[in-house]
């Protein structure tokens, strides 16, 4: 049934090129890089306990050592994985993955002694060698590593963590994708992406059957995705402790380099407005004409909202054009993407679901990967996903230490990218309730990256604390905290059925990267005030800028970062701002 997809929309033959980083598996150039990370390491060690006598240009030497080190790893790291991605079903290919796991864990337990002697050294003796010409570069990279000096173990220890880390939580995400790329859906064994792209559908019964077929295959594997869960949660629960984490957000904030008190705005802000979306399913429900909402009817398309397949070629023409109407350059550097098979889009057997943007390393480009099943929330999505690989490849100008931009500003060029397509697809409708049933469904898709993420942090937020308070939990447990979240933003506006009490478990962000979520409520926010910005100051003065942001990666601050466009993080009425946005589009269409 896929392969019929695939055909009709042009998509089977777009499929990424990883021989840009090795040719095969068996490809020599693998064991070479390797073997380079192994012998530089070993070298490296010859200078553990002296980091604190070195000259500044030694030092300097010894950091673009330790980076290459990274790179080539991260490059090797990177095809595994992508090989890995389109193939879960393939027992070679994930072998080969958790032997590049195991390879890397080795090297990396070599130079912990880096960061260990780095954060714990005299401060007047940083301010030395972060002062010099050559370590200038980078002086962001390397002061942040000092930000997490009260929470690194002992050399022991930290050694130990990084040897067991192939057989720990990696290897429970590993697992994790083999159960969801080996589920099929229904009589007619479907994949993942293919049952809940039938939860759009625009009949009513193929949504509640979609729900339903979703809700049997994971309850099939419910066992295995509880253990997986709890598993991960304790792991964490422990590292946190012996880290003296304070609570279970704090390693995701410190990794996107904010304050508490910013995250603790953004999701107060946030929660706060859930109104939004009571109000806004209310209103669906009545434009639909139902007597009551099932949460199979979240995605139901309006019936004035056009109903179309969109080939491939159509996607890409219509996400070029967006991208070019804003900036030229931003739509050349997604054109090479399409040309220079960087993109894997088919829908296959054994294929992961979702989609992703991989940067991969500076001296290559970034891959994307989709499931295109041909909607506009696809065409969304491929933009989105173009959003993120423009900003990569424009950031791998910094280096691979500060190319890696913080979540939350990752999030930011991929929700720009979409609110340039949405635009762009807007002014074509003309007829008035087309118009409506646009808006409506972008409505739903910023719900989805704001107040929905939001929801997901909350239960986060209930599961990471109740895992450490009363020990594992029940599969009955996690879901009756997933419904408690939920609840809590839908109100009485959509019926939430026992079948979708399990939804939880299907859902890769809380296992592979535990508090990302609020990032994408962070970046939707965050847009929503960089685009009236746009609009206020016109193409002229604010392009430079924004591509300026996306250039520099992660060689400052979020904080740092978003000075030019005057921007207080902290400030609970520049989050307001964002909600007051949604607001007036969902005034707008109440008003219809």
């Amino acid at each position: 049934m896929s392969t019929e997809r695939n055909t009709q929309l042009h998509t089977s033959e777009v499929l990424w090129k990883l021989t840009d980083l090795y040719e095969s598996l068996d490809d020599q150039q693998i064991q070479d890089d390797l073997d380079f990370c192994h012998q530089e390491a070993d070298l490296l060690q010859e200078i553990q306990g002296k980091l604190a006598e070195l000259e500044p240009p030694v030092f300097a030497r010894t950091v673009r050592r330790l980076e290459r080190i990274q790179e080539n790893l991260s490059r090797i790291a990177t095809y595994a994985f992508l090989n890995f991605s389109t193939q879960v079903k393939n027992a070679e290919a994930g072998a080969f993955l958790q032997k590049i796991k195991e390879e890397s864990s080795k090297i990396n337990r070599k130079l912990v002694f880096f960061n260990l002697e780095w954060a714990k050294m005299d401060q007047a003796v940083t301010d030395c060698l972060l002062a010099h010409e050559e370590v200038a570069p980078f002086h962001h990279f390397l002061t942040n590593l000092r930000r997490y000096a009260n929470h690194l173990l002992s050399e022991v220890e930290e050694e130990l963590l990084v040897e067991f880390e192939p057989v720990g939580t990696e290897s429970w995400l590993t697992l994790f994708e083999k159960v969801l790329g080996h589920l099929q859906f229904g009589e007619d064994k479907r994949g993942e992406e293919e049952v809940l792209s039938d939860l759009y559908d625009s009949d009513r019964e193929v949504r509640r059957q979609a729900a339903q077929e979703l809700t049997e295959g994971l309850q099939s594997q419910l066992h295995i995705l509880t253990h997986i869960f709890n598993t991960i949660l304790a792991e964490k629960m422990i590292s946190d402790r012996l880290r003296k984490y304070p609570s279970w957000i704090r390693t995701r904030n410190l990794s996107n380099e904010l304050e508490d008190v910013t995250v603790d705005a953004l999701v107060t802000a946030s929660v706060g407005r859930y109104d939004l979306v009571q109000r806004y399913y209310h209103l669906k429900k009545d434009l639909l004409g139902l007597d009551e909402l099932q949460d199979y009817d979240r995605y139901a398309p309006l019936p004035s909202l056009p109903d179309q397949q969109i080939s491939w070629p159509e996607c890409r023409s219509m996400v070029l054009e967006g991208f070019r109407g804003f900036s030229p350059e931003m739509a050349d550097i997604a054109e090479l993407f399409f040309e220079k098979n960087w993109i894997h889009a088919p829908l296959l057997d054994g294929k992961r679901g979702g989609a992703f943007a991989h940067p991969a390393v500076p001296d290559a480009h970034p891959y994307v990967l989709v499931n295109y099943t041909g909607n506009l929330r696809d065409v969304s999505t491929v933009a989105h996903e173009l959003g993120h690989g423009v900003h990569q490849y424009l950031a791998r100008e910094q280096g691979y230490f500060n190319g890696d931009t913080t979540l939350v500003l990752a999030e930011t060029a991929s929700v720009f990218a979409e609110l340039l397509i949405f635009h762009r697809q807007l002014d074509i409708l003309e007829a008035p309730e087309q118009r409506r049933a646009f808006i409506c469904q972008k409505l739903e898709s910023i719900f989805a990256t704001v107040f929905r993420q939001i929801s997901m942090n909350r239960f986060e937020n209930l599961i990471h604390n109740s895992r450490r308070e009363q020990g594992e939990l029940s599969a009955d447990a996690l879901s009756d905290l997933w419904m408690q979240s939920q609840v809590a933003m839908f109100g009485d506006s959509v019926n939430l059925s026992e079948q979708y009490r399990t939804w939880w478990s299907y859902i890769p962000h809380f296992l592979h990267t535990p508090g990302y979520v609020y990032s994408y409520a962070f970046g939707e926010l965050l847009v929503l005030a960089l685009y009236r910005n746009y609009q206020a100051e016109g193409a002229a003065s604010f392009v430079p800028k924004y591509t300026h942001l996306l250039a520099q990666g992660g060689n400052q601050s979020p904080y740092e970062l978003l000075k030019p466009f005057n921007i207080d993080l902290n400030d609970p009425e520049f989050w307001q701002g964002g909600l007051a946005v949604i607001e007036e589009m969902l005034v707008s269409v109440e008003k219809e």
